[in-house]
């Protein structure tokens, strides 16, 4: 992971010239590490002569690209918000299986807490109901080039946070949930004004195709890094990956 403390304000300034210049399909490819072999050989150092040393290159290359990401990363800048004239419709259905697949989450539902919290108590969805209740209108981006506008509402996720005795200074948060995708994603992030805990879609109880009873939305990062049907929050300084991670995709994933 770069080191801040070894660039200056200047050079920093042009990494994110040269990093937010590139079109969204550029830094999206780049996200899944479609670089050159060339180019990676050049970067890492790393003799391409085998498979297994294409995949350490690429293992390098993905590691910088995510604190280069990291680093980038504002925690106090915003992503854009939109009317309520410009929401997709139909918002679109994405997973890694077929809308007719969803399966339903249990009608008893409650959300695990584990980790680096204080409180790891249950929660039902009439507590998470209590809690100041907040909605966005934002663009989600996925990885694979489409994006379009949604209105989500629900907690702000670092209220909950807060609430649980969450460790703020653990590196990671990670996701399990009912259709057994899992994903991380860094603290910055999950203390984010507008990552949030989401409930709703358009003021209605959150559809199953959406991620019934919860999902987390963040504006701030790429589509497959917002976990639906969640079903267990954990806090952790062990990277704990993901499902599409774990094939190769960029673990920070930033939009």
């Amino acid at each position: 992971m770069p080191d801040k403390k070894i660039f200056n304000p200047h050079e920093k300034e042009i990494i994110k010239d040269v990093y937010k210049g590139l079109d969204l399909p550029t830094r999206r490819l780049f996200g899944k590490r479609a670089l050159s072999l060339g180019a990676i050989s050049m970067l890492t150092g790393c003799s391409l002569t085998s498979e297994d040393s294409i995949e350490e290159a690429l293992m390098v290359m993905s590691r910088f690209n995510d604190g280069v990401q990291s680093w980038l990363f504002d925690p106090n800048k915003m992503a854009p918000t939109y009317s309520e004239e410009m929401l997709t419709k139909p918002f679109p259905f994405n997973a890694f299986y077929t809308e007719d697949e969803i399966r339903p989450s249990p009608d008893n539902f409650k959300l695990k807490v584990s980790g680096l919290v204080q409180d790891t108590k249950d929660w039902t969805l009439t507590e998470l109901r209590a809690f100041p209740q907040t909605s966005q209108i934002t663009r989600h981006i996925c990885v694979e080039g489409w994006s379009a506008i949604g209105k989500w509402g629900g907690v702000r996720f670092s209220d909950f946070l807060k609430r649980i005795g969450a460790d703020s200074t653990a590196k990671f948060v990670g996701f399990r949930c009912h259709d057994d995708y899992y994903t991380s994603i860094d603290m910055p992030t999950a203390l984010h004004a507008q990552t949030l805990l989401t409930l709703t879609y358009a003021d209605e109880v959150l559809p199953p195709k959406y991620g019934y009873p919860m999902k987390l939305r963040m504006p701030t990062k790429l589509g497959y890094k917002n976990p639906k049907y969640i079903q267990e929050i954990f806090v952790t300084n062990v990277n704990p990956g993901g499902y599409w991670e774990d094939q190769g995709y960029n673990w920070f994933g930033g939009s």
